[in-house]
């Protein structure tokens, strides 16, 4: 069984399925137009960089060919290792294994700090807020990427299979601490036609799924999502 942190939140696609995942992240954001935006707000060129929820780190490499330091926090212990793998040639990363609620990072260490599509998705995640409080120097900025549930044959999707989530709710929560957001217009492109499918298997009830590739036709799909986005 691998090593998970203590307090981790599951999150079932990755988790369950990294080879599809992997896919998935490939797939996703072609244009890298989400890695754009955030430089728009804050660059983190010589900058120390943590990516909370880094999964395999399949965003790693590209973080350190421009930060000075880069730091990844996953809590399933095995994706971690993958991680670590992953960034071995790169003297410049490390990977933890470990939850958003508990940084293993020492008080004002973090110039930049960004989460996509991990942990932070509204009422609930005030522990990580608070870490992200205690980790980031002054000047510092944390963002968030999260689909957008409100848009598109993809946020109808997601709410069929997560009938309990409010986008009402989680907008007033991020207003309430003080977060700025922008809609991001991404979209996912496929080599395989069974790629794409796969990828929606994993994302969506099963049900949901089925209709979801019955509505898809070809090799790309819209993926509407928010950028959020807080300076400390």
């Amino acid at each position: 069984m691998p090593r998970i942190a203590r307090g981790a939140i599951p999150s079932p696609n990755i988790w369950n399925t990294p080879q599809v995942y992997e896919v998935e992240n490939r797939a996703v954001d072609p244009e890298r137009a989400a890695d754009a935006a955030m430089r728009a707000v804050r660059s983190w060129e010589g900058a120390t960089v943590l990516d909370i929820g880094c999964g395999t780190g399949y965003h790693l490499p590209g973080l350190a060919a421009v930060a000075a330091r880069v730091i990844g926090v996953e809590p399933h212990g095995d994706l971690a290792a993958l991680a670590r793998r992953r960034c071995a040639a790169l003297a410049n990363v490390d990977v933890h294994t470990a939850v958003a609620q508990d940084l293993p990072l020492p008080d004002a260490s973090v110039d930049v700090a960004m989460a996509r599509w991990a942990y932070f998705f509204g009422p609930g995640c005030e522990p990580g807020l608070r870490e992200l409080s205690r980790v980031l120097r002054r000047g510092g900025t944390a963002f968030v990427i999260d689909l957008d549930a409100t848009r598109g044959a993809f946020g109808r999707w997601f709410s069929r299979t997560v009938p309990t989530y409010s986008a009402r709710e989680v907008e007033a929560f991020w207003d309430r601490h003080g977060w700025q957001r922008r809609p991001l217009d991404l979209r996912m492109a496929f080599e395989r036609r069974a790629d794409l499918e796969a990828v929606l298997r994993i994302e969506f009830a099963p049900q949901v799924a089925e209709q979801a590739i019955a509505e898809t036709p070809g090799l790309e799909l819209d993926y509407p999502n928010v950028l959020r986005w807080r300076h400390y």
